[in-house]
């Protein structure tokens, strides 16, 4: 099952085109793409049965975030062996976690403002919840997810980094840097879920390709390990990182430019595809 948020509505995609879920189901579920989250196990048991209607064709310009409101952004730094060798940094013992604050998410197409000359990007596998979680166990993990969806952890490099505390969430999160879609895919509809491929262009150049069997921390281990602290609710992302080939990592340091096409996919799942256009300057203040 594939289910998107278009124009504001919750949508499921199917063979046939776009199904709105409030009026496929006659107002049993509503419009709201996050809402359904708190009702997952009778919306999918709804639609797995449902007789649908011929969906109807739609614009992927048209397609916005899958969780628009997420209660809780998770995201996980140094999760690929290559990417931590290419930070320079040793492996971590723990998941590092840091959040993407909610006002950057955006859809899958549309424009990345650029607020300064060292933005790079980051592919990464998003995951799902699909109901509370709270102290769970690695084996029963799985059984917490609603889905997989694409996502980039945009990071503007030099506010992340600055001396002498570093703000990760600070220098992600600035408008658009966390686009999510096209779509959540139940777990169903892949062969394995562990083991997807992704891979980043910028002008149809290759810079990521990976697979995330290459986490160093696996989905179930992630979930283990974030609700052992806190529970983890219906609609919350997971950002799982990234894999090498960050422009932070190349010599010379290589990041976007106005005019570039950034297009990030992953197997089964679809693509985002993000225009760089310059955006408002950003500057620190000076004492």
């Amino acid at each position: 099952m594939r289910i998107a948020n278009l124009a504001g509505r919750l949508t499921l995609l199917t063979q046939t085109g776009a199904v709105d879920v409030e009026k496929a189901s006659e107002g049993r579920f509503g419009s709201d793409p996050t809402a359904v989250y708190g009702q997952w196990e009778d919306f999918t048991a709804w639609a797995a049965a449902a007789d649908l209607p011929a969906g109807t064709a739609y614009d992927d310009t048209d397609l916005q975030t899958v969780v628009p409101e997420p209660a809780q952004i998770f995201a996980i730094g140094l999760n690929y062996r290559e990417h931590a060798i290419e930070s320079g940094l040793d492996f971590p013992v723990e998941p590092p976690v840091f959040t993407k604050f909610r006002t950057s998410l955006a859809g899958p197409v549309g424009d990345l403002e650029l607020p300064t000359d060292t933005v790079d990007w980051e592919s990464e596998l998003v995951v799902v919840i699909g109901r509370t979680a709270r102290n769970v166990a690695v084996d029963d993990a799985w059984d917490y997810v609603a889905g997989l969806t694409v996502g980039q952890d945009f990071s503007e490099r030099t506010r992340q980094l600055v001396a002498p505390a570093p703000q990760f969430s600070l220098g992600k999160s600035f408008p658009g840097f966390s686009p999510v879609g096209p779509a959540l895919v139940t777990l169903d509809e892949f062969d394995d879920p562990a083991d997807l491929e992704i891979t980043a262009t910028i002008d149809g150049d290759v810079v990521q390709h990976s697979r995330t069997s290459g986490l160093i921390f696996s989905i179930p281990v992630l979930i283990e390990r974030l609700s052992a602290v806190l529970p983890l609710l219906p609609g919350d992302l997971i950002f799982t990182g990234t894999p090498s080939g960050v422009g932070g990592g190349m010599t010379p340091p290589r990041f976007l430019r106005a005019g570039e096409e950034i297009v990030t996919s992953i197997e089964g799942i679809g693509e985002l595809r993000q225009r760089c256009v310059p955006g408002q300057p950003y500057t620190t203040a000076t004492a």
